[in-house]
């Protein structure tokens, strides 16, 4: 009895010395996050937002190209949200501003719409539509820029949307 059950551990864990160090050192052999990350940020419009951005956030050190752009997104996102929120706390000061206003509705777009289309796009293996609200959102950015005769209170925010959308979309485009 004690040769069966001393064989048995032998059998069960004999595998686990071999692929424990392996499992363990996996992330320094295999260093496919950065390289993915490398590899996918030389193929948009501004290679340091990209990978300042991904770097950010731990989820894209296991990420695949599509969940890259999906984090992308949730940054255009986040960057949008914050946006309007400038624009509703500038439309209490301003309340007759329409160039405010149609930020406003520029706005609610992106975060109502063209970001749940680009996160769709990316998640179901749709790139196109990924591609397509990420454009629209840089676009939204850019028209509420334009809307102001003058010195606009949005301009680093419309830029940061719309830089970040612009790698968004290119990074779908590597998908199609």
């Amino acid at each position: 009895m004690k040769n069966s059950t001393s064989l048995l551990q032998l059998v069960c864990c004999t595998p686990l010395v071999f692929l424990l160090p392996v499992a363990l050192c996996s992330r320094v052999v295999f260093p496919t996050d950065a390289n993915l990350i490398d590899r996918t940020c030389k193929q948009t419009p501004n290679y340091a937002l990209c990978v300042s951005s991904l770097k950010s956030d731990p989820r894209s050190s296991t990420a695949d190209v599509s969940g890259l752009g999906v984090i992308l997104v949730d940054i255009v996102k986040t960057k949008s949200t914050d946006t309007l929120n400038k624009i509703n706390s500038l439309l209490k000061q301003r309340p007759g501003d329409q160039a405010l206003k149609s930020c406003a509705r520029f706005y609610d777009t992106v975060v109502e719409a063209l970001v749940p289309e680009a996160q769709q796009g990316f998640s179901l293996g749709n790139p196109k539509f990924a591609e397509q609200g990420m454009n629209d959102a840089a676009g939204e950015a850019e028209t509420c820029e334009d809307g102001f005769s003058g010195k606009s209170p949005l301009t680093d925010n419309n830029k940061a949307v719309h830089d970040i959308a612009a790698v968004a979309a290119a990074i779908a485009r590597t998908l199609l």
